[in-house]
Formats: structure tokens, sequence, C-alpha cells
């Protein structure tokens, strides 16, 4: 599995519908934002405007406290992003911090500019021009301080080069961003929406830099590449400051409760964020397997075969259920 959150697979092989299973495979927020019940007729009915945009940004650069000589790029999701990076960076070797999110080395590899992959991002390449990883880092949530990251920037812009920092996670991780920190370093920023909002289909997500970059960013996305739903949404879920405080102290509260559970089965969590646990054992593929049958889907990795992940199950009900399933696993296996 490529990614979390598609049943398809599953369903194929272990039976059940959508609604049958619980997905735990993926680090969305299961406690959506309330998406308003009836939106302006022109976010449906007209092309997106310059203005709707302009209000899109600017909650944007609120929200994750972008500083005023940084642009910000907003798109259909990160992923887009993202793609667009290895056409416009500069030539030179490029090193990415492994194990991570694999689209990250997947759209390097495209472009034949394939990472050297980073065991420790301490231990940079003395030729490194191009610098890659996620902060907090999906699958184990390491979390690399500030100070590094700057350290680092300054190395790489010294060479002409750029630090790209994804900060998928870093909603649910208050002063884990480094964008509030951001000299003039040649660094870049991506922030998704749609996993702490809890609306991935939104397809939402932006990207922070020197205008240098941003203004060809620009100029590779296609006209209106983000809908008008998604425009009027986000802006209205990035203002709402109490919605988002008050989640992130409900996602801490749960994982705390989902780290109980899977440590009283005897499950070693030993990574993650608010948003997912990351837990190891030996015969995780077998644990894998034994929870879809009970229709409950979870997340291993091909590189590292003790390793279990899991999403938050979004609620008493929800954990009771992961709980009893556990339990039958254990006995069975």
């Amino acid at each position: 599995m490529e990614h979390g959150g598609d049943l398809t697979l599953a369903i194929e092989r272990f039976g059940g519908t959508r609604e049958t299973w619980l997905d735990l495979s993926t680090g969305i927020n299961p406690h959506s934002y309330p998406i308003p019940q009836k939106l302006a007729a022109d976010s449906w009915q007209a092309l997106p405007s310059q203005v709707a945009e302009e209000h899109l940004i600017s909650a944007a650069r609120n929200t994750y406290q972008v500083p005023d000589h940084l642009e910000l790029v907003a798109a259909a999701g990160t992923q887009i992003l993202l793609s667009l990076l290895p056409l416009i960076l500069p030539e030179g070797p490029v090193a990415l911090s492994s194990p991570t999110y694999s689209s990250h080395k997947d759209v390097w590899c495209r472009e034949n500019r394939n990472p050297v992959e980073l065991s420790s991002i301490y231990a940079l390449p003395a030729d490194a021009k191009i610098v890659l990883l996620v902060n907090p880092n999906n699958p184990d949530g390491q979390l690399i301080d500030v100070k590094s990251l700057l350290e680092i920037a300054r190395t790489l812009t010294d060479r002409g080069g750029y630090l790209v920092v994804d900060e998928a996670f870093a909603d649910v991780v208050p002063g884990s961003s480094l964008l509030p920190h951001i000299g003039n370093e040649n660094i870049l920023v991506l922030r998704s929406f749609g996993k702490f909002f809890g609306l991935a289909g939104l397809r939402l997500g932006f990207l922070a830099g020197p205008r240098n970059i941003t203004s060809r960013i620009s100029g590779l996305l296609e006209s209106w590449s983000i809908s008008g739903p998604a425009m009027e949404i986000g802006t209205a879920a990035l203002r709402d400051q109490d919605w988002q405080t008050q989640t992130t102290r409900r996602l801490i509260e749960e994982m705390a409760d989902l780290t109980v559970l899977l440590s009283e089965q005897e499950l070693s969590v030993f990574g993650g964020t608010p948003l997912y646990a990351l837990a190891g054992l030996r015969n995780a593929k077998a644990l894998h397997e034994a929870l879809a049958r009970s229709h409950i889907w979870t997340r291993i990795f091909d590189y590292a075969p003790t390793w279990i992940r899991f999403g938050l199950p979004g609620g008493g009900e929800n954990l009771k259920r992961l709980e009893e399933a556990l339990a039958d696993a254990k006995k069975e296996l």
C-alpha cells in the first residue's frame, strides 16, 4: 500500500463495504471541520475569483504565521506542489531524510534527480544542493528542532541550494513549524490543509517561500487550480482559531487514549503525532491482516516489517471496537 486511505484493496481481499470498515490507515483527523450547510452560490456556479483566492491566502498566512517577506501559493493539495519542485529548483545533488513519505522520493526520481537517502539529517553530504525532509516526520513523528533546521538551511543557502520542509503534520504539534523563524535562508515550506481539518477530499495545500520560487510555481499551475468551494471552506476553517485550538486539544487527548490501549495490548508505541501512532512488534503483517478480517485497516511498511501505524479511531465506540479486535487478534496469533 503506497499510501493510506484507499480501502479498495482491503474490500477486495476481506469483503465488506466502505461503511463497514474502520479506516485507521491514514493520518487524517477523524473529526473534520464542519462544512457550511449552504455555500455561496457563486462558489459552485462562477469561476473562482481573484478576491476569493486572496482571502484564502490571507487566512493561511495568519494561521501558518508566514513572515511578510515570504510569498504563499495555494494549489489543489501539496501533492501537486511537491511534484513541481524538481522542475524549478537548481541542479545539483539532492538528499532526502528517510524513511518518510514516499512521494518525495518518487517525484525527484521521475525527473532523474535521484535523491540520496539520509538516515540522519545531521549527516549532510558535503555536495548536497537540495535537502528534503518531513517535520514532524511521517511515519515515526521524529521532530527536528528549529535551530538545527536553520543551520542546515544556511549551509545550503551558501551553496546556492534550498531546504524543503514538508510540515503536513505541524498543525497538531504546536511550536514545531519553521515558518515563523525564517529569515533570508533559502527555505520552502509545504503545508497541508486536509489532514488537520479532516477534509482530505477538498484537495488544498500551500507552499511558502521566496518570490523567485513561488512565482515560478504559480506559472506552472493551471488557471483556477483551486475550486470555489475549496476556497470558501478553506478560508472559513483557517480563520476559525477557536475550532483549531479545541481540536488540537481533543486530538492530543484521544491519542493518549489510543496509546494506552495499544500498550495494554502489548504493542510498543515508539513514534507518531497526535494524528497517528507508530507501534512495533515482530509479526506486524500478521496483526495487520488479522485486524483486516475484522474490517479494521491499518498501515504497514515494506521497508520496516515490524512497524504498524494506527490512525485515530475517532471516539469511544471505535476505540472499543479496536480494543476488542486487538484482543481477538492476540488470541489468534
